[in-house]
């Protein structure tokens, strides 16, 4: 299985977790609700669909006729099947949501994965968290050592262009910096309340409140 693929499952598994949806509905949300799938191959969905019902982890409904109706104004035409989660996907998307190991920290990867932190444990954030905020401080200081030996070759659109690529990987990682510290904070507050500190699926955490500037999207190719 390609990185990517794996990426679109574990998206649209999670995506089926919430509600069972038409494919046309899944397109839509895979294209608003995460952004990492802005460039997303629609192509690769059905395929991606039937092995997840080959798989045992969805399965295909016929759509009510309310829904075939929409579907048809939406789509323009009629869609005629509802992909649902079974409990084995259930099952197999809680595995992948505990999984915090170093793919999950790369750049189109780590966007899903943060896109469905409501539904994942407080300690497997933090390992994730802390994961992509070290592989991005590797990534600023391997910029700066490449920018400080290049400096006086480049003229001075690409020194900035190199300028702004470290801007936007600082900037990410003081955004992950400030969720590291929500989660911690929120993690203390707990055991000081006597409450256990083991993460919970679907605890939301503590969210930094912004300040000034645009939160960095994950999925920017700026950042990457």
């Amino acid at each position: 299985m390609s990185r990517r693929s794996g990426i679109l499952e574990f998206a649209v598994l999670g995506l089926l977790r919430e509600s069972p949806m038409h494919g046309y509905e899944l397109r839509k949300r895979l294209n608003t609700s995460l952004g990492v799938f802005r460039a997303f191959s629609y192509g690769s969905l059905y395929p991606c669909l039937k092995t997840l019902v080959a798989n045992g982890w969805l399965i295909e409904e016929p759509g009510s006729a309310l829904e075939d109706a929409l579907a048809a104004s939406l789509a323009g035409r009629r869609a005629k099947i509802v992909y649902r989660l079974t409990a084995q996907g259930k099952e197999h998307f809680e595995e992948l949501l505990g999984q915090s190991g170093p793919d999950a920290w790369e750049d189109e990867h780590f966007a899903a994965r943060f896109a469905f932190f409501g539904q994942t444990s407080r300690d497997v954030r933090m390992r994730v968290l802390e994961g992509r905020r070290s592989r991005l401080e590797e990534r600023l200081e391997k910029m700066r050592a490449s920018l400080a030996r290049s400096r006086e070759r480049l003229d001075g659109y690409t020194l900035e262009l190199q300028r702004h690529g470290m801007e936007s990987v600082e900037r990410e990682v003081r955004w992950l910096n400030e969720l590291i510290e929500s989660e911690r904070t929120g993690r203390d507050q707990r055991s000081g309340a006597g409450r256990s500190e083991q993460g919970t699926s679907g605890d939301p955490g503590g969210l930094p409140r912004h300040r000034g500037g645009s939160r960095p999207d994950p999925s920017d190719d700026t950042a990457k």
